[in-house]
């Protein structure tokens, strides 16, 4: 049988987008952490030789200062008008969130975060109580009382307890007057502040401490002591009447009362058996005292960069001569030519990444602002990658590639820019909370059970509800997991 083979031709009309040379540069750049926007710029330096170190203090063209950029919060104060109250609700400082307060005293340089093969917030303890001269039963509380810090590095166990779970777990019968010795010396260890049983104490502890030298110690202790409420709320007004002291002399005294660490555990990392790794923030987000916020964008080693005069000049020249120029010369007219417009495009990408990021930076911190201002994980609002893009008039996946690899250093620590988006839950009421809320209450609630009749996930899953949250079972058992907590019957 014969087949017949016939060709025939058509027309198709497609629709795509591509991305032009100078865009897939900006993308590029954008997606690099300030540690690899250095190494690339350095190799741009050594390829083209168009592109130039500019001296310092000049500009190769006129620049907004986003470095410095402070961020007005009267935009947003319709939106976060219940802010203020949010503060007034919680009645004790245990109840408070991670303290808004500790600010940091540098200019904006570069920092470093090592994190890895290093000892263990644990270990970090332990190898101290080898300095001690106590008994061994001193020494065996004081190993319960090391494993029972949390994260930030404070005490949130009740003494009574710790005696209960002493005698139960490890058949050790202290009375609780012995637990409050091993907690003294304790609280005597590096660094400063560790196993306060709240912020008060921590704070106290860190006064107190002999290496600590101040002109107004004395009035700081007596201030932590009496006035701490109004201290963590940074009523200045009230500090300076009770005081009997001027403007500038409580801002001063609040100045020092700042630098106190509220989270003493939190620079001991808690990861062992990984490869050393840095992590430098990408960005700077500060409180300055007039409840505004400061964003910078760490620059790191990354120079002002110019197009070289010899070149502009050279291009110069031979647009003067073009009619008399020979095969050589229009060949090296081509080639100036393409090295300075590759240099200013590579400029030009620079800068549209720092105002891009700045941008992003900026509509974090004032969607997020409550937890700018308290540090508190559990105050995170609902926030996904769309609205921050509909804030700064970007596209999402811009978004999506500015917050990919980047950090940012608060007030509170180093988090990753992905700490910040969180999905939402809805109440029966139509409320929308973050479910870190969600994951936090979950976190409050086995915290507080019966370690000998721990709570199930269906139990949780009911007491949740109670709250407001309306969550199923498996959704618990997620999200513990996710916390990091076993089930049930390992937990007794």
């Amino acid at each position: 049988m014969v087949q017949e083979f016939s060709q025939q031709q058509s027309l198709i009309q497609t629709q795509t987008q591509t991305l032009a040379p100078q865009q897939l540069l900006v993308v590029r750049l954008l997606e690099l952490p300030v540690t690899d926007l250095e190494e690339r710029v350095c190799n741009e330096l050594v390829e083209n030789s168009a592109l130039e170190e500019a001296p310092a203090g000049e500009e190769d063209r006129e620049q907004v200062d986003e470095e410095d950029k402070a961020y007005d919060q009267e935009d947003y104060n319709a939106e976060n008008s219940s802010d203020a109250d949010l503060r007034a609700d919680y009645a004790s400082d245990d109840d408070m969130p991670d303290y808004l307060l500790n600010q940091n005293n540098d200019s904006g340089e570069q920092r470093t975060f090592q994190m890895g093969e290093t000892d263990s917030f644990y270990d970090h303890l332990i190898s101290q109580l080898g300095e001690y001269d106590v008994s061994d039963k001193q020494r065996e509380i004081i190993r319960y009382l090391i494993g029972s810090l949390d994260d930030d590095g404070l005490l949130r166990k009740d003494v009574g307890a710790i005696s209960d779970e002493l005698a139960i777990y490890h058949n050790v019968d202290a009375t609780e007057q012995e637990i409050e010795e091993a907690l003294h010396t304790l609280q005597t260890f590096e660094p400063c502040g560790i196993a306060g049983r709240n912020l008060q104490e921590c704070l106290l502890l860190q006064l107190r401490d002999e290496d600590y030298h101040s002109d107004r110690k004395e009035l700081e202790i007596q201030m932590l002591e009496q006035s701490f409420d109004d201290f963590t709320h940074k009523r200045l007004d009230k500090l300076s009447e009770h005081y009997h002291l001027s403007e500038e002399e409580i801002k001063q005294v609040y100045g020092e009362l700042i630098r106190l660490n509220p989270r003493p555990g939190s620079g001991l990392s808690d990861a062992t058996g990984q490869n050393m790794q840095q992590i430098i923030p990408d960005f700077l987000v500060t409180e300055d005292q007039d409840g505004g916020f400061v964003v910078k964008l760490n620059n790191g080693d990354v120079p002002q960069l110019r197009v070289s005069r010899s070149f502009k000049e050279l291009l110069d020249e031979y647009s003067k001569n073009r009619k008399n120029m020979s095969r050589e010369q229009k060949d090296a007219y081509v080639y100036s030519k393409q090295k300075v417009d590759a240099a200013q495009n590579f400029i030009n990408a620079i800068q549209q990444r720092r105002e891009t990021l700045m941008k992003t930076m900026t509509t974090i911190v004032a969607l997020q602002r409550t937890f700018f201002e308290e540090g508190d994980e559990s105050l995170l609002h609902p926030m996904i990658l769309k609205d921050v893009a509909l804030r700064t008039g970007l596209d999402i996946s811009t978004i999506s590639r500015v917050s990919n690899s980047k950090y940012v250093q608060t007030d509170f620590g180093v988090f990753p820019l992905k700490f910040f988006f969180n999905d939402t839950f809805v109440t029966k009421e139509g409320e929308e909370l973050s479910k870190v809320k969600i994951k936090t209450t979950l976190k409050e609630l086995i915290s507080s059970e019966d370690k000998t009749d721990p709570f199930s996930d269906e139990i949780l899953a009911a007491m949740l509800k109670k709250k407001g949250y309306a969550v199923a079972r498996r959704t618990v058992a997620k999200y513990r997991e996710q916390l990091g907590i076993p089930v049930a019957r390992l937990r007794k």
